[in-house]
């Protein structure tokens, strides 16, 4: 796909992996939105890359269906979807205090996969009913998972869970919306070094968790998550795969 013109949102888009994607399909002429909660963030953002920033809670119906209308509103219909919208909060199934409380596994669930999903749904909904570009294409959904829903770590039952439900979705989705030219596609990045790793650990412990990645043996950039996105979009044969962003890490049981 030529993303040039193209409208594209990004869930996620203030910060991080989000805020890389969103500024690296910006710089090839994608009309970007910014699905966020933090809004002094994302209207930064938005003001960056010459796009929209529409508050969005992805685990709403109602939410994400005015959300995709005020982007369309603005730009057309979306014909790029990144979802990079979740949260990694760890906890044992069994802690120190007893069993995990039901609503923190369910609430890492519900943001990180059925929230996914529910961008999702709605998504290409709204890109079947476009016309196909002269590639026969309609668009591309980029999801989110981790290395967690492969070699999880004690402590992320729930976010490994969450991750995995991602990437196991994947391939059924790309073969349901191929007959519509959608293209549905997982990255599942390693250790990055996003706003909510670097605020909350010393330099000393992030270099100890950079040596732990085989080669380059250092933390994921999220302008390197956004490269293989932008690589993503462009190549029109990857399809229904997920793809490991993360030096050959494999993590260790904690």
């Amino acid at each position: 796909m030529d993303i040039q013109g193209q409208a594209a949102i990004v869930t996620g888009g203030a910060s991080g992996l989000g805020g890389a994607t969103a500024r690296a399909l910006a710089s090839k002429g994608a009309k970007v939105a910014i699905f966020d909660m933090n809004k002094e963030l994302g209207e930064k953002v938005a003001a960056e890359v010459g796009g929209v920033f529409v508050n969005c809670n992805v685990t709403s119906a109602d939410n994400v269906e005015a959300a995709l209308s005020d982007a369309a509103a603005a730009h057309g219909t979306a014909r790029i979807i990144v979802n990079c919208a979740g949260v990694g909060t760890p906890a044992k199934a069994v802690g120190r205090d007893g069993p995990m409380a039901l609503d923190v596994f369910t609430k890492i669930v519900e943001i990180n996969l059925i929230g996914t999903f529910n961008v999702i749904r709605l998504a290409a909904a709204a890109m079947m009913e476009d016309e196909p570009l002269a590639t026969l294409e309609r668009g591309i959904v980029i999801n989110t998972a981790s290395v967690a829903a492969f070699d999880g770590q004690i402590g992320q039952p729930a976010y490994a869970a969450s991750k995995a439900g991602v990437v196991g979705m994947t391939l059924p989705l790309a073969r349901e919306f191929a007959r519509s030219g959608i293209r549905v596609l997982t990255i599942a990045p390693g250790i990055f070094l996003t706003p909510m790793l670097e605020n909350s650990l010393s330099e000393e412990a992030k270099a100890s968790l950079g040596a732990q990645v085989p080669f380059p043996s250092r933390l994921g950039r999220p302008d390197e998550f956004a490269q293989l996105a932008i690589q993503m979009c462009e190549n029109e044969m990857l399809n229904g795969e997920t793809i490991r962003l993360d030096g050959a890490i494999r993590m260790a049981p904690k």
